[in-house]
């Protein structure tokens, strides 16, 4: 009996300590947004209905039998301490119940535009003519990661991964990893600030590992409270085509990301531009004009991870850029940037290069060729013009004479061999007539 008798008064006692317990409810809600705090008790008469946080009134709410629509700006509390008074001043405006719903037994509280400083643990106590009731909740204030930056970073000096989150409460974490994995040590560099609202500011860098082109890294950002992680990758590349000839612009998925959207867009220095969406759920891509001449994508391969674009027919420097292609799932988006170079073939980059430059260069060389002609005539008239004066008179005399008839014979018998010095033939078929 002494047995029965212990336990019989265990679970009595049990059952006394559980009716005095207050159930309690934790509840997360987003900064700025409206907040649940949930209260429910046995429907009754003379309701009066206090909301309290730590221990102080913050809200009170009275209906009586005379007055069932009574609104929700009764008494805040008749508590005079300062700590009351600044609780229910920040509260001000913000709390509210339903009051057509208090008849049903609902006493739940509505904090509009929650912010961090109404964290903390309420307790709802509701008072009516068939008892007491106390509900106890725990709110907790968040504001989630709404969206993550990597980009490429070259303003420290040296190339770098920058990964960004802005506005967040509560602090952040952040992961590096890179696909392929790899043996050298990551090492970024974080910062954590808040700002004036309290809220935080994530800024982590990672150098990128030399030796290593087409690696993807990989940023990773968590929360405390639970909230879906956020991931976020990137990879760089270059390469080059030639005009006239189709090329491939490589862009491929990390096996973490299952079946997501793709978007392609394009950029030479200005402002980005729309190339090609691919929706997941319907397995279609539609091209942006006047892309949709040039651009193929293969959709039966962009679910296993492939979204590589063919650009047909590139031209120089129409199609020559950075090309983004951009996987996306909720939580998740991986981006790779290509930088295209289009060369000109080789029979057309005179024509196409020579308007620009080589005219000048032919100018040239003809203003050269022109002025050697010049001094190579000028320098042939001088020459002969200086020779004149060296002819020997006596043989310009003989020339004259040469032509004489009736002096030809008696210059032949006096001089046989002299006209030999400007005319050989003559002087040697005058000799053998001498003979």
């Amino acid at each position: 009996m002494s047995a029965i008798h212990t336990w019989a008064c265990f679970l009595l006692w049990i059952s006394f300590t559980t009716q005095d317990k207050a159930p309690v409810v934790t509840v997360t809600c987003f900064v700025l947004e409206e907040c649940v705090l949930p209260c429910n008790f046995q429907p009754s008469s003379e309701v009066t209905i206090e909301w309290f946080r730590q221990d102080v009134v913050v809200y009170k709410f009275e209906q009586n039998d005379d007055d069932d629509d009574d609104d929700d700006d009764d008494d805040d509390g008749d508590s005079s301490s300062s700590e009351e008074h600044s609780d229910q001043k920040q509260l001000a405006g913000r709390a509210s119940i339903f009051p057509h719903l208090v008849s049903s037994g609902n006493a739940t509280m509505i904090l509009r535009s929650s912010g961090l400083k109404d964290r903390g643990t309420y307790r709802c106590h509701v008072h009516t003519s068939n008892g007491e009731h106390n509900a106890k909740v725990i709110l907790k204030v968040e504001a989630p990661i709404q969206g993550l930056s990597l980009e490429l970073s070259r303003l420290s000096g040296y190339e770098e991964m920058k990964c960004t989150v802005r506005d967040v409460f509560p602090a952040p974490r952040v992961t590096w990893m890179t696909e392929p994995p790899t043996f050298e040590d990551l090492r970024p560099v974080t910062r954590v600030l808040s700002n004036k609202q309290g809220l935080f500011n994530l800024d982590s860098r990672l150098k990128l590992l030399n030796g290593q082109p087409n690696l993807i890294y990989i940023c990773k950002v968590t929360t405390p409270y639970g909230s879906p992680p956020w991931t976020a990758s990137l990879r760089e590349r270059e390469i080059r085509g030639t005009q006239g000839r189709d090329l491939t612009i490589p862009c491929s998925a990390p096996p973490y990301l299952n079946n997501p959207s793709l978007e392609w867009s394009f950029s030479n220095g200005e402002d980005p531009s729309h190339i090609l969406t691919y929706d997941s759920r319907s397995g279609h891509s539609v091209a942006t004009p006047p892309w949709d001449k040039h651009v193929e994508l293969d959709g039966f391969r962009v679910p296993f991870g492939d979204g590589s674009l063919r650009l047909m027919d590139p031209k120089h420097p129409e199609h020559a850029g950075s090309y983004t292609c951009m996987f996306s799932m909720p939580y998740k988006t991986h981006t790779e940037h290509t930088d295209v170079t289009i060369d000109n073939p080789v029979g057309q980059r005179l024509t196409s290069e020579g308007p620009s430059h080589w005219w000048i260069v032919g100018l040239v060389v003809t203003g050269l060729v022109l002025a050697a002609v010049g001094i190579l005539a000028y320098l042939k008239l001088k020459g002969s013009t200086g020779q004149k004066p060296r002819n020997d008179p006596e043989e310009v005399t003989e020339l004259h004479l040469v032509k004489d008839p009736a002096a030809d014979s008696n210059l032949n018998e006096s001089r046989p061999l002299s006209v030999g010095g400007t005319n050989g033939q003559s002087g040697l078929h005058t000799s053998s007539q001498l003979t």
